[in-house]
């Protein structure tokens, strides 16, 4: 009985030191804290960066919710969801899942010169949106044209899927950059995330050195994106902004979305592969690219990769609208900048999105095609800056008119 006892007040005592032990330890400390946490996602070498906002209307209006970007891409507006009256949270962009996307944004074959970039998602297109034709090296990876008498040598990134089609250069240099300072803020109804990308002569490729500040603020009614580019250097430059974003079709029927693109020119290109312009502009009245209709045009089993020109604006905007009546879901891009002479619109038929791409100039816009006409690019004289600004907006469309007899 007495040894019993002993061992009962000897175990006793047992758990009362591993109790004060355990007391006394040490917390731990910060860096074993944040070891146990989760890494953030990082693509390009640098964080995904997710602005969020909390619904307010209690579904009875649309309103967007978040945005993510990829800082190590561009800034690339890769996603943006939206609530939506009774469809609930929708995909504004046809994207993949950021894993997908990382996967595909690895620098290999498919993505020299950042080119997987501008395949989903909403890149930012500087200093030249578009296609550039030139003068093809002998490896064939690098292309020459003359803006103001000064030769410059662009990477030939693309080319049509014919064989034998001609190498190009498109839309930009910045597709694989990464943005420095990258801050986020919150506001009284959302958040905004700011990031400055230092180009200098973008890789080699230009005649002056330029600083890229972008803004993207996330609210319920719109997300706004600005670009501002300043030639920090000592030398003339020219300049372009640009934007391709692929807008998603919630209810994946294509034939029944609508366009509006409010031009009154289109500019006729040498075939759909290409896709090089002749230098001729035409007219889209009465023609199967007119889209003046207030309330859009169905896009029907239409192909389009067209620049739409001659733009009407409204309010000083630029308002290309798309709706998916299915879904009761509509969005308008509202081109803000006054140097944004043309929207390029690029619609397949077996595809469930339209990417729609407001921008300062036509395609290939040092081409003897256009005789010296003025194809919208920005000259920078040393300290001089320009800024390109593009605003999303829901609505809810008009239901299609009833087929029915």
């Amino acid at each position: 009985m007495f040894v019993r006892f002993e061992r009962y007040v000897l175990a006793l005592a047992a758990a009362a030191s591993l109790l004060v032990a355990g007391c006394n330890k040490p917390a731990p400390t910060a860096q074993q804290e944040t070891a146990t946490q989760p890494a953030a996602t990082q693509i390009g070498g640098e964080n995904v960066v997710k602005l969020q906002r909390t619904a307010t209307s209690n579904g009875a209006k649309p309103e967007f919710l978040t945005a993510t970007i990829f800082p190590g891409r561009g800034m690339n507006l890769f996603q943006i969801t939206a609530n939506i009256p009774g469809k609930g949270e929708v995909q504004v962009f046809a994207s993949p899942s950021i894993e997908d996307a990382s996967a595909k944004l690895n620098g290999g074959p498919a993505d020299q010169n950042g080119n997987a970039s501008f395949s989903f998602g909403g890149a930012f297109l500087v200093p030249y949106p578009n296609r550039i034709i030139g003068k093809l090296s002998a490896d064939g990876k690098t292309l020459t044209t003359e803006w103001n008498g000064k030769t410059l040598t662009l990477p030939a990134n693309w080319s049509g899927k014919k064989p034998g089609a001609p190498k190009h250069a498109i839309h930009g240099l910045i597709l694989a950059s990464k943005a420095e300072d990258v801050q986020t803020q919150n506001t009284a109804d959302g958040q905004t995330i700011t990031g400055v990308i230092h180009a200098g002569n973008f890789g080699g490729y230009w005649l002056s050195q330029t600083d890229l500040n972008f803004s993207i603020a996330l609210s319920g009614d719109a997300v706004e994106a600005t670009i501002t580019a300043k030639n920090v250097g000592n030398e003339d430059e020219p300049m372009s902004i640009g934007w391709h974003p692929y807008f998603n079709l919630p209810s994946g029927d294509r034939t029944q979305a609508r366009l509006h693109v409010p031009a009154d020119d289109y500019a006729q290109v040498n075939n759909y592969d290409d896709v090089f312009p002749t230098g001729k502009l035409l007219p889209v009245k009465n023609t199967e690219y007119d889209f003046n209709e207030p309330e859009g045009v169905p896009l029907g089993s239409m192909f389009l990769d067209d620049n739409f020109s001659r733009l009407k604006r409204t309010d000083g905007n630029i308002v290309v609208g798309l709706s998916d009546p299915a879904t009761k879901y509509g969005i308008n891009v509202i081109g803000e900048s006054p140097e944004m002479k043309t929207v390029q619109v690029y619609a397949p038929p077996d595809k469930s999105f339209v990417a729609i791409e407001q921008q300062f100039n036509f395609a290939d816009p040092w081409g003897k095609e256009w005789h010296g006409m003025d194809t919208g690019m920005v000259t920078l004289k040393p300290g001089q800056s320009v800024t390109w600004k593009c605003k999303l907006a829901l609505f809810v469309p008009p239901p299609l008119p009833s087929t029915a007899q």
